[in-house]
């Protein structure tokens, strides 16, 4: 076991090694006061929920309750480490606050009710808006933080049962671009890496991924690398001086919102010294030379110019990533969360495919997730996609789901892509969509431009049922408010960045009549009477191991196949990453080892889109391109951002994450430690910016955008400059009364998206800073330069 303060020093102690040496083993454990690991009733079979890393960790139960975590040494992906929000945020769960009996709103107030008062207005209203205006009346927004089998009865109900395309998750503000820039590569989603070429890489490059503050276990593998004897170099891209920044062989900090621009720069100096792989690219791959007339309009100066970083510094960058031997790469939301999102995470995958670098040791992408089970959202129908990653512009494939669900093809909507997130809401806003429910997930905190989405959440013509464990911002305003089990509470698997399915095993019972997700789903369906067309049950299983069984079937044959796993397999060892069946019993490390692809015309998740306008590819376009199924070298055109710094708005504004938090604070901001590491937002202001405007470090500060504005204290840190930072996880207001200050970070973000992959921007917006007060109070949260972060509780 290991003694620390996790939060002064969340990476924990290192374990150096070597290239090609095992990960040493670390275990983290927390338990609350006077509890001894002797005196625990028993541990319980879990993983971490408030990241994507996926890291396996047992929960500690003594007289009914859970009282600690400690990381489990036999799990793949983390050797026994926990991440400080997975240590202490299990707490939430019995905060004081916690939902524990059905809502619905009487005169105005949401008043607490029994099941059948909540549920039978619920039903009440899906039929009546059924009868009146037919599917599209009702739509689904859900999460990255349920279990597979929750995701996938609720896509059964809503594609298969309901009949509704409106169905799509908050993962399509974090992961979206994983998704679309796989299957724009690779015909089909699924990550070709694994988080084992971290223990094999010579050169490590992260893209918009501040991996210390998003997976700090990931980090600790690369921190342990760096200690060892062969030390990979990094390669960073990220235009604030992150953690990962401080230890990077070369960092480049590109002008938010030119990402495309500094790919391009890189490959061609990638493609014009040759550093190629030719039998692999005329083999494998389809594409290539369009790209190489592209990124010939991108030498290093130009892109420098473009990205306001250093042609050398650049050179350098493509010289690491050239010479490579074993190179793995990692992308999230520095390059997720912009205007050409998909157009950037693309360029990535192009780096592997023309050096080849794909399916060996220390050879992958990582098109990261932000979420647990945001993999799980995909593979399931739960967002924009189809059940087991099938194509909705396929007609075998849709006929393939109406076989397993025992419906007729039709009444799977597939007359256009399965609609996303950002459309939802403008279909609520223009009344099209009349009831919406929202279930493990805040948008009324985590969607741009507050100010719109609390007004389509308020509208008394939409019916907003809100399924959660605590009365979020959302939920305040809902019709209907559901109590639901949160993790440690129900059952489930999920799946974690690199394919890794993990089993939750249920630890404690819920409080009051709070109820597990899949319970809920089941008993709308039950209630709605759904039937198939021999007249059972829709869907037919009663439980999570059923479900389980249930999607093993769907799973089969496609890439995201299931069928080797079991939950008795996943009992007492580690995660096992699929694809897992007859021929890969013990899962998959790595996929494309033999250079064979999902991408064949009949088989593929996806036709593609083009880039720029994100229209989606005939099937016949693509089988015309790629017949053959080989990987897809796409080309990128560069376009400025959409909105621009300007003489009124002179700074580039982006938002992002701190390593304390997660999301909009649910759970975090209720475990003391967490709270107390990173209690209110902050502005990160670089150097030179704060002393032109006369800022010290502490000011209160005013961050406005043309959407609004909010306050902060500043935090005068190693970002560029002309960019401000702000943590986008606080709500609303610094006042309980609802009267104070707005803090939300989106507050000020602006209502776009990427066009191919749909996923809002939110590190492009204009932006004017002044001061507005003196110092506040010590703000923790992300370290300013040289300095260290103060301890937290034990």
């Amino acid at each position: 076991m290991v003694a620390a303060d996790r939060i002064a020093e969340p990476w924990g102690a290192r374990t150096p090694y070597a290239s090609g040496e095992p990960w040493p083993e670390r275990v983290d454990d927390f338990l609350a006061d006077g509890i001894s690991p002797e005196s625990v009733d028993r541990w319980v079979q879990s993983a971490a929920i408030l990241h994507s890393n996926g890291d396996g960790l047992d929960i500690a139960v003594k007289d009914g309750r859970i009282v600690g975590v400690r990381g489990r040494a036999v799990d793949r992906v983390n050797h026994g480490r926990v991440d400080p929000k997975d240590m202490f945020g299990w707490q939430a769960n019995a905060s004081p606050d916690r939902l524990t009996t059905p809502l619905i709103r009487v005169r105005g107030e949401l008043q607490p009710c029994d099941w059948d008062t909540a549920m039978d207005r619920i039903v009440a209203r899906s039929r009546e808006l059924l009868d009146d205006f037919g599917p599209g009346s009702i739509g689904f927004y859900t999460s990255g933080q349920l279990f597979l089998e929750e995701y996938y009865t609720q896509g059964v109900i809503a594609h298969g049962a309901i009949g509704t395309n409106h169905v799509d998750g908050n993962t399509r503000l974090c992961t979206a671009t994983a998704a679309e820039a796989l299957k724009e590569s690779f015909g089909c989603d699924g990550q070709p890496g694994s988080y084992t070429d971290v223990d094999h890489a010579d050169v490590i490059a992260l893209f918009g991924h501040n991996v210390a503050e998003t997976q700090t276990v990931l980090w600790a593998r690369m921190l342990d690398r760096l200690a060892g004897p062969t030390p990979p170099a990094i390669v960073c891209v990220d235009p604030r001086r992150t953690p990962v920044a401080q230890h990077a062989t070369v960092h480049l900090a590109p002008l938010p919102g030119t990402n495309v621009a500094l790919m391009n720069g890189l490959l061609h100096e990638i493609i014009a010294h040759d550093w190629l792989d030719h039998d692999y690219i005329d083999s494998h791959t389809v594409g290539f030379d369009e790209l190489r007339s592209r990124v010939g309009e991108f030498p290093s100066e130009r892109a420098a110019q473009i990205c306001g970083v250093d042609a050398d510094d650049i050179r350098h960058a493509a010289l690491l990533i050239g010479h490579a031997e074993r190179l793995l790469s990692t992308v999230l939301q520095g390059f997720y969360q912009s205007h050409q999102a998909t157009a950037a995470a693309v360029q990535v995958n192009n780096i592997h495919l023309v050096r080849g670098m794909l399916g060996k040791p220390g050879c992958g992408v990582l098109q990261m997730n932000g979420q647990p089970t945001a993999e799980n959202t995909r593979e399931c129908g739960a967002d924009g996609d189809l059940a087991g990653f099938r194509n909705w512009a396929n007609d075998d494939h849709i006929s393939e789901l109406a076989r397993l669900w025992n419906i007729e093809p039709q009444q799977i909507p597939h007359y256009a892509p399965p609609t996303h997130a950002m459309q939802i809401f403008r279909f609520a806003e223009e009344g099209s969509l009349q009831m919406l429910w929202v279930t493990a997930t805040n948008p009324a905190v985590s969607l741009p431009e507050l100010g719109r989405i609390r007004d389509i959440l308020s509208q008394k013509r939409l019916f907003l049922v809100v399924q959660d464990i605590f009365l979020t911002e959302t939920a305040e305003l809902a019709d209907v408010v559901l109590p639901a089990a949160a993790w440690g509470e129900k059952t489930g698997t999920f799946t974690n960045a690199d394919r890794t399915v993990h089993l939750s095993e249920k630890a404690v019972d819920p409080p009051g009549s709070a109820r597990p997700d899949l319970d809920i789903f089941l008993d709308y369906a039950r209630r709605m009477d759904f039937r198939d067309k021999d007249g059972q049950p829709l869907p037919p299983w009663t439980d999570a191991e059923s479900a389980f069984d249930a999607w093993k079937k769907c799973s089969a044959g496609r890439p995201c196949d299931y069928t080797g796993l079991s939950y008795s397999k996943l009992r007492g060892g580690s995660g096992i990453q699929w694809p897992c069946n007859d021929e890969n019993p013990d899962g998959t490390e790595r996929l494309y080892a033999d250079a064979k692809f999902w991408a064949s015309p009949d088989y593929c998740e996806a036709y593609g889109k083009d880039l720029i306008t994100g229209a989606p590819l005939e099937p016949t376009e693509y089988r015309a391109m790629n017949p053959d199924g080989k990987a897809i070298i796409k080309a990128a055109q560069y376009i400025p951002p959409h909105e621009s710094p300007s003489s009124h708005y002179p700074f580039a504004l982006i938002t992002g994450r701190t390593l304390y938090h997660f999301h909009t604070r649910t759970k975090t901001a209720r475990a003391p430690q967490l709270a107390q590491a990173a209690p209110e937002v902050w502005v990160e202001v670089s150097q030179g910016d704060a002393r032109r405007l006369g800022i010290n470090d502490g000011d209160m500060v005013e961050v406005s955008t043309p959407r609004g504005s909010i306050s902060a204290a500043a935090r005068i840190s190693g970002i560029r400059g002309g960019v401000l930072f702000v943590p986008f996880h606080y709500g609303y207001f610094d006042a309980d009364d609802n009267k104070g200050h707005h803090r939300a970070g989106n507050e000020l973000t602006v209502t776009d998206w990427d066009p191919a992959s749909k996923q809002p921007i939110f590190k492009t917006a204009a932006a004017q800073l002044r001061r507005t007060g003196a110092k506040a109070p010590p703000v923790n949260g992300q370290v300013p330069v040289a300095a260290k972060v103060p301890a937290g509780q034990p």
